[in-house]
């Protein structure tokens, strides 16, 4: 089993970036292939990026291509998720997910996910 606890949310102007982590505890972390969601108010969740277990494949939602990157330090336990030309609809709750199943490649399912952080709010204004 794996905690995650996600950080680096905020306000941000249209145009601007964020970078959020997401740590994960327990010493197999490197055993997760580890995804990023998010959630608008009145919306269902939708996935946004994922990354492989060591980090060498990677897979991104139409709307966050050319402008997010998702990376991991398997060192220390924690995967990132760098926003730039943040847009007003990129607001939401994104939490990030793990894994513990696909052994290679990565999933774009919610369901694919077993474990999930609380969560960190990401609000873009005009």
């Amino acid at each position: 089993q794996v905690q995650l606890v996600e950080s680096g949310g905020g306000l941000v102007q249209a145009g601007g970036s964020l970078r959020l982590s997401c740590a994960a505890s327990g010493r197999t972390f490197s055993s997760y292939t580890m995804g990023w969601f998010r959630q608008a108010p009145g919306k269902e969740r939708e996935f946004v990026a994922a990354i492989s277990r060591r980090g060498s494949i990677t897979d991104y939602a139409d709307s966050a291509k050319g402008r997010f990157t998702i990376s991991r330090d398997n060192a220390k336990n924690t995967v990132y998720l760098q926003m730039n030309s943040l847009k007003p609809e990129d607001t939401a709750v994104y939490s990030c997910a793990a894994d513990p199943v696909t052994l290679y490649g990565t999933r774009n399912r919610a369901g694919a996910y077993s474990y999930w952080g609380q969560g960190t709010q990401v609000t873009v204004s005009t």
